[in-house]
């Protein structure tokens, strides 16, 4: 069993990744969860119908009974509407302050639990069981959100969970999809933290099909990055700023094509490349790994499509709503080098300059991809 150690200032908390994941729940969690007056359950809808059993077994053989909330899966689980339902359900079912939740589900209901947690009688304990190799990024550092149709993760809050559990044989049944949305924010983590790192995924030809054990592996090293920035910068006022790589744009794909209309690491990979073009116009050598992150990207069945089938006006008026825009301008992590990140504002312009050579560097793999 890999175990990594997040230590939050005044928070504590441990990420396990295991083939026997969920038995902690009834020891090593087992004292937390029998001191709840109530245990729930927030359940992607698609992975309830797969999965739920093998969650609730664990729980029950406390002698516990948890109430289950079936949400939608994906994104359409992240609006105010369901956000809403949850927090009746909750009262409806006489939670407390003493309560506890459960996310079970990919990295948008770990997302909307951690909300429903964060805000519930402003703030009870909630786990993350993620089903997701996406989750590896999202339910590690507390952040919590809903979308809102002006943007996504526009209305949230900061809420550490009590544990993550992910349990390996869940993710050895993920679709391609999912698992090319998870892929791309693992070698987000190694772009801005470690070129050889970055040099392995880059060159590893199965990338978008690894084994169980190859993954747990580098889950864990995707979230020791994760975790260690989140130490030093807990609320995004420096360093944890350089987790966006990518997500500038990316998140205005992902508004575009609707949110859930393309996963959110295949606009995290669109993103990616919109910023290593951009990185490279302020000095990253050597030359031409935008290029080959495209070529990278295409040739494991990441599209670029939403950039050819939609104008640059659609992109930067979500772009503009961006948490991380101040002050009217567009902040983008960059990369001085691979492995070295920093942050630098762009103006509308360049934006859209680099949205004309993106859409022409990636039109000769469009019928290849």
């Amino acid at each position: 069993m890999a175990k990594l150690t997040v230590k939050i200032p005044g928070h504590l908390y441990d990420v396990h990744i295991s083939e026997q994941a969920y038995d902690l729940l009834g020891t090593t969690y087992a004292d937390q969860l029998k001191k709840a007056d109530q245990i729930g359950i927030i359940a992607d809808e698609k992975v309830a119908d797969l999965h739920l059993e093998k969650l609730t077994t664990s729980i029950q053989s406390l002698g516990v009974a948890p109430v289950v909330k079936i949400v939608p899966a994906g994104e359409a689980s992240k609006t105010p509407a369901v956000f809403l339902d949850c927090h009746s359900f909750l009262l409806q079912h006489r939670f407390t302050r003493n309560s506890l939740l459960i996310a079970f589900g990919g990295g948008a209901c770990g997302d909307l639990t951690g909300f429903v947690a964060a805000t519930f009688m402003r703030g009870i304990a909630y786990i993350q069981c993620p089903t997701t190799i996406l989750a590896h990024d999202s339910a590690v550092g507390g952040k919590t959100a809903i979308n809102m149709p002006e943007g996504k993760n526009m209305v949230g809050s900061f809420h550490q969970p009590a544990a993550v559990l992910f349990h390996t044989p869940i993710l050895q049944t993920l679709p391609a999809r999912e698992i090319r949305s998870g892929m791309a924010e693992l070698l987000k983590h190694a772009l801005i933290s470690d070129v050889s790192w970055s040099e392995e995924l880059l060159n590893n030809q199965q990338f978008i099909s690894p084994s169980a054990e190859w993954l747990s592996v580098e889950l864990l090293k995707g979230i020791e990055v994760k975790a260690n920035i989140v130490e030093e910068d807990q609320f995004e006022h420096s360093t944890r700023k350089f987790l966006n790589f990518g997500h500038t744009f990316g998140h205005g794909v992902e508004a575009v094509c609707g949110f859930g209309g393309l996963s959110h690491g295949e606009c995290v990979m669109i993103g990616m490349a919109y910023s290593l073009i951009l990185s490279e116009r302020h000095g990253l050598q050597p030359a031409g790994i935008a290029d080959r992150l495209i070529e990278f990207a295409q040739r494991n069945g990441y599209t670029f499509e939403p950039i050819h089938q939609h104008p640059f006006t659609h992109f930067m008026d979500y772009m503009a709503k961006d948490k991380k825009a101040t002050y009217g301008q567009l902040n983008f992590v960059l990369l001085q080098d691979i492995g070295n990140p920093y942050v630098k504002p762009v103006t509308a312009e360049e934006c859209e300059s680099v949205f004309e050579e993106l859409k022409n560097r990636t039109e000769a793999g469009r019928n290849d991809s």
